[in-house]
């Protein structure tokens, strides 16, 4: 139990670092284009984390070999370049309440695909990610949502990050951490570099004025965050970290809210509320199953 809730603690913060990324990158797309942001904060994740993956010989301390670790963090780069990519496109034509939302529909996927992937998805799992949705919907839709055409590529994005969650807990379990997350950030930087050189006249102009919504997203979000994710991810079902992980979207309003000075609304804390419940639903089974251990534990004594 108490093993099982610190790996649950770790992606709690991670969905606290990547909801507070929402208010730097939000701050930061006043200065630079989001694909020179991307590059530059997934290249800063990547090169910070490479003095540690030499120092503790990370490669090496593993099951998988050095071509292993490139392949699976290679992969998992494609995966979030393809949701990063969709979701930026995605946001010109639809709101951002709208793409918070479909967003959010990872958490669904992730235990519907596991059906396909023959994964078991408890109940508590299931009823957490279904009230985790429609407490994101409250936070996010407007009282009148519109469909856009962006719609489409956002919930596409989804696809992209619900496929990751899985791709991590089903490949990196028995390999270094740091080396799979840095390795999945250079790739997300250099096919960033392509598009942002092709479509951003003004790529490198605002960079000096986003340095520090720049310097969040690179040592924070993508740094931290998704170390983090690849490490609690190793001892986590994949349903399970989906529920935690969508509370990004709550962390993000509180970002707003602190820095940005943005309005706190009834139905706003009515969907954060619904969000942290769905996630205390997912957590029933490991109280439940710790409360029989110990009653059985006592009956036999």
């Amino acid at each position: 139990m108490r093993h099982a809730l610190k790996y649950d603690l770790l992606m709690l913060l991670t969905a606290a670092v990547w909801g507070f990324a929402f208010v730097a990158q939000r701050l930061g797309m006043d200065h630079v284009g989001p694909f020179i942001f991307n590059a530059l904060r997934f290249a800063m994740g990547s090169l910070v984390l490479i003095p540690f993956i030499f120092l503790t010989k990370s490669v090496f301390h593993t099951k998988h070999n050095v071509k292993a670790h490139i392949k699976v963090g290679f992969i998992a780069g494609l995966i979030i370049f393809g949701g990063a990519t969709l979701q930026q496109i995605g946001m010109v034509y639809t709101s951002a309440g709208n793409a918070g939302f479909l967003t959010g529909f990872a958490v669904i996927l992730v235990p519907v695909f596991g059906i396909f992937l023959k994964h078991h998805t408890t109940f508590y799992v299931w009823v957490g990610a279904i009230m985790a949705l429609i407490g994101l919907y409250f936070l996010s839709v407007s009282d009148q949502p519109t469909i856009n055409p962006g719609d489409i590529m956002v919930f596409l994005s989804a696809v992209f990050w619900a496929s990751h969650i899985i791709y991590i807990g089903n490949n990196a379990s028995s390999m270094h951490p740091l080396s799979i997350a840095s390795i999945q950030f250079a790739t997300v930087a250099v096919l960033s570099i392509f598009p942002a050189l092709a479509f951003e006249t003004k790529t490198f102009d605002g960079i000096f004025d986003a340095t520090y919504p720049i310097l969040y997203g690179g040592l924070m979000s993508a740094g931290v965050g998704y170390t983090l994710q690849v490490v609690a991810q190793r001892h986590a079902p994949v349903g399970h970290a989906a529920i935690i992980l969508s509370l990004e979207s709550v962390f993000a309003v509180l970002g707003g809210w602190l820095l940005l000075s943005e309005d706190v609304s009834a139905r706003t804390l009515l969907g954060c509320g619904l969000a942290l419940a769905g996630m205390l639903v997912a957590q029933a089974e490991y109280f439940i199953k710790k409360s029989v251990k110990t009653q059985d534990s006592r009956y036999g004594e």
